[in-house]
């Protein structure tokens, strides 16, 4: 679940291995280019962590954030 902290939507995805997280990095870039909208992230082995705000907006959550948090999760399943 996303939660909404510090003007930023935030959520840790856990996955078997590195590669495995890698590869949904990847699958996340890829949708984030197309939308024009690109996370803050973190990875460290197999645990990724995502924040999403909208800096054209002043780094507040917009509805872009919610968009691409929503298509983050289609493919996280």
């Amino acid at each position: 679940m996303w939660t909404e902290t510090n003007n930023k939507l935030y959520k840790k995805f856990l996955f078997p291995t590195f590669k495995e997280a890698f590869g949904f990095m990847t699958q996340v870039a890829l949708i984030a280019e197309k939308m024009d909208h690109h996370p803050e992230w973190k990875n460290t082995y197999n645990t990724l962590e995502i924040w999403l705000s909208t800096h054209s907006a002043g780094d507040i959550v917009t509805e872009k954030d919610h968009t691409l948090a929503k298509a983050i999760d289609k493919i996280s399943h």
